[in-house]
């Protein structure tokens, strides 16, 4: 969980709020990344003072406060049911997932760089002008990753350049009928 400290040492619910208040809408919080969705809660006092381990009524009554536990605590819709939702809880969640698809994304591309290095590097093995063709790296590499290739060994590599000279053939055949 991505905590705004600076954020938390300055709003109203820390500087207007009872410590009991405070304190509940901090567990609040933490309890709603446990929660599917993801960042939400129940809209049932109930079932909220049970989580904490309060009294519902003292619950209840905490609630009705300008800064009680549920302060800017939304309902929302979440597929078929209302939840609640805090504005504060969904940025930071917004802002985490997109951290993750950064990062998933930089990793990805470093190791489909990686890959084509190797791959690159098994090619000038057989042929250093293909191994320079930039074309035929990703092609082949496209080729290998479609056939489900994990293990690159040599007779994988072999198929490979067969089926990228087969194309290049195939794309000159069809080059000279549109000419001819």
């Amino acid at each position: 969980m991505a905590w705004e400290r600076r954020r938390w040492l300055n709003c109203d619910m820390r500087l207007k709020g009872t410590a009991e208040c405070r304190a509940l809408y901090f567990d609040l919080i933490n309890i709603s990344y446990d929660q599917a969705p993801v960042g939400t809660l129940p809209t049932d006092h109930a079932v909220l003072a049970k989580m904490l381990f309060v009294d519902r009524d003292h619950f209840s009554q905490l609630c009705r406060l300008e800064f009680g536990p549920l302060h800017k605590w939304r309902r929302v819709k979440c597929r078929e049911e209302i939840r609640l939702m805090h504005p504060m809880v969904l940025r930071s969640l917004t802002e985490a997932m997109s951290r993750k698809e950064d990062h998933r994304a930089r990793s990805e591309a470093a190791s489909a760089a990686k890959r084509l290095l190797r791959l690159r590097s098994s090619l000038a093995g057989y042929q250093a002008e293909l191994a320079q063709n930039d074309a035929a790296v990703r092609w082949i590499d496209e080729w290998l990753v479609k056939e489900g290739c994990e293990y690159r060994s040599s007779s994988w590599i072999e198929r490979g350049i067969a089926r990228w000279s087969d194309h290049m053939l195939d794309l000159t055949m069809a080059r000279n009928r549109t000419r001819g």
